[in-house]
């Protein structure tokens, strides 16, 4: 690890005037945040991100650390645990989607640590993004090409990529956040800001070291989930190469309502698929007014996979993927609500 300035917040004008310079998920930032630090600290050991200043922003906890829970929805401080919001009786009755995102998610101790406006924001774990010994990355170098098109990319996206960058968005967390049409409350230098939580993320679009739409000193404060007659119908269905602590090669986040076996509402947000926490909006069109069956489910599964690109090692995915997308859809129509 390299040295750095150590800086720590009082408030959030103070933190949004010391991260200044914080790029827009830029790795060459001169300044990061540090709240869990799960993410940031083992990117600094790896010499990945190379920070001249670190602002601690974990004096903000006891403002912006709470859960709130209302007839119009649910609140979550930016600053909570994710073990605090799976553990939550509100959410885990109330959304359960998110609760288990969040369950599903690390190990017990990281969930102890890490927050929830951090998560959102954790890094790809691509191994050549993550390995500094690979020149060709573009995610971490512009310009240098992506190493992973052409190499070992079992585990990389086919949803949302372009050449510049196939890198896998991480998280659980975000997918279900995005499946619920949750929003983002922003601070930062020029006041405060509410954005869709879908919106916070960049496509590669050529410059995938821009990972997200935050301006510079701008922080996530809190997120806000709508409430609706489908939260309780929901589940989040992580599969993955082993039961614990390993990110999802192909996850959904599911959310219905039904009237009897027709569907009402639904709402599908895919993992382990995408660059980015992924919105599966044309499937859930197909499925509105329909009775929920394997046949219906199936048809909706197609729709979200149709734009797949594979890479060679990673042709399983869309299969996977489609078969994730029914197998989560027909589990959550036989929930009890």
């Amino acid at each position: 690890m390299r040295p750095f300035n150590y800086e720590r917040a009082s408030d959030v004008a103070e933190a949004s005037r010391a991260g200044r310079d914080t790029g827009q998920g830029q790795g060459d930032a001169p300044a990061q945040y540090l709240a869990g630090g799960t993410t940031l600290i083992d990117l600094m050991k790896l010499d990945v991100l190379r920070p001249a200043r670190v602002v601690d922003i974990t004096p903000l906890r006891a403002r912006y650390g709470d859960i709130q829970t209302g007839p119009d929805g649910l609140r979550l401080g930016a600053l909570a645990t994710m073990s605090a919001a799976a553990d939550n009786p509100a959410v885990l009755r109330d959304y359960p989607v998110l609760a288990q995102s969040l369950q599903l998610a690390a190990s017990a101790q990281l969930r102890n640590m890490a927050t929830l406006g951090g998560n959102v924001l954790q890094r790809t774990r691509c191994t050549y993004y993550r390995d500094p010994s690979w020149a060709a990355c573009n995610k971490r170098t512009p310009g240098s090409g992506c190493s992973a098109v052409k190499g070992f990319n079992r585990n990389h996206a086919v949803l949302g990529v372009d050449d510049s960058c196939i890198a896998q968005y991480p998280g659980d967390f975000a997918v279900a956040l995005v499946a619920l049409d949750a929003q983002a409350e922003l601070s930062g230098p020029k006041g405060q800001r509410i954005v869709s939580v879908e919106s916070l993320h960049r496509p590669p679009a050529g410059a995938p070291h821009l990972e997200n739409t935050l301006a510079p000193g701008e922080l996530i404060t809190a997120y806000r989930v709508p409430s609706g007659a489908w939260t309780r119908r929901s589940l989040y269905l992580k599969i993955r190469d082993r039961e614990s602590y390993e990110f999802a090669i192909a996850s959904t986040a599911v959310a219905l309502a039904m009237d009897g076996d027709v569907v009402r509402v639904a709402r599908i947000g895919l993992g382990g698929m995408a660059y980015r926490p992924w919105r599966a909006r044309e499937a859930e069109a197909l499925l509105v007014g329909k009775p929920l069956t394997e046949s219906t489910a199936e048809e909706a599964a197609r729709v979200a996979l149709s734009g797949a690109v594979t890479h060679g090692l990673n042709d399983y995915k869309p299969e996977l993927g489609r078969r994730t997308i029914v197998r989560a859809l027909m589990q959550a129509k036989t929930m009890e609500v």
